[in-house]
């Protein structure tokens, strides 16, 4: 009777500690990197090359920043003030600015209160786990979509068993796969990797991605690919990205149906010889940014 009162007392006092807490997800690092590698891709397709891009966890603490090149000197504190703003304050920030503008101006005796549009609350399974802020871009309109777009990454992703962000599966359907050969899209975008229906129909340039290691799967058609060497009257067309007129004293080889290339980051490539339509998967893993 003593052991089975004790084990009554022991699952009462686990009870009552468990009424007293939650569970709730958590933006992890891994996370928080997604976020940026979303904004920063959409800064590259918006043509926004000054951005700073921070995020925050819930409690308001910083977790990661990146600045882009051509930035300004203050963008880190704005976009950092603009991101613990919107997590504390469970709100994009474009709201308190609307309001600031409509004289309630009260709002900004504030302490830690930065009240600028480009300020959006991370949010998982209807939970608020941190904050992106963005600043530097070519306007407050501009901020606020490249911060929507680091949220995005994450929104849809599920808390596993330790309380962590993880994602989700994903499926495609044929008729979208087949749509996105087509048109030669991107099939998924988030912040670690990208899956694309990639199709050419023609030559390409030579082109080196500073981050993004691609992993081609060949679908369909034939194609020359020149790889390492030296790429030639190179230009950049975007952050960490580059491309030139051709390729010297690569190493040559032919694609057919059903080959498989790993491209690390860094290594000059080039498809030429293409028979229309080439189509090929192309998964692209971001490296981080070092000293981001």
């Amino acid at each position: 009777m003593k052991r089975f009162a004790t084990v009554l007392m022991i699952l009462g006092v686990t009870a009552t500690a468990r009424s007293q807490t939650i569970e709730k997800p958590t933006l992890s690092l891994d996370g928080a990197r997604r976020v940026i590698a979303a904004a920063r891709a959409e800064a590259t397709v918006k043509a926004a090359p000054g951005a700073v891009i921070a995020v925050i966890d819930d409690g308001g603490n910083l977790m990661a920043v990146e600045r882009l090149d051509g930035t300004f000197a203050a963008g880190a504190n704005i976009s950092i003030g603009k991101a613990r703003t919107a997590a504390l304050f469970k709100k994009p920030t474009r709201i308190f600015e609307e309001l600031i503008n409509k004289s309630r101006t009260a709002m900004t005796a504030l302490s830690d209160f930065t009240p600028l549009q480009g300020g959006v609350p991370i949010v998982v399974n209807g939970r608020i786990v941190g904050g992106v802020g963005v600043s530097g871009a070519a306007s407050a309109q501009q901020d606020e979509e490249l911060a929507l777009a680091g949220a995005a990454a994450v929104a849809t992703m599920t808390a596993g068993t330790s309380g962590s962000v993880a994602a989700p599966v994903t499926y495609l359907a044929t008729a979208d796969v087949a749509e996105g050969f087509a048109k030669g899209m991107p099939l998924l975008e988030t912040g670690a990797y990208k899956v694309h229906a990639s199709r050419r129909d023609r030559n390409g340039q030579a082109e080196i991605h500073a981050l993004d290691t691609d992993i081609l799967f060949v679908v369909d058609g034939t194609a020359t690919l020149v790889t390492g060497g030296r790429a030639t009257n190179l230009k950049t067309t975007a952050t960490d990205e580059q491309r030139g007129d051709g390729i010297e004293e690569g190493e040559i080889r032919s694609l057919i149906k059903g080959d498989v290339v790993v491209i690390p980051n860094g290594v000059p490539h080039l498809f030429k010889d293409v028979t229309a339509p080439f189509l090929y998967f192309v998964v692209k893993s971001t490296a981080t940014r070092s000293g981001s």
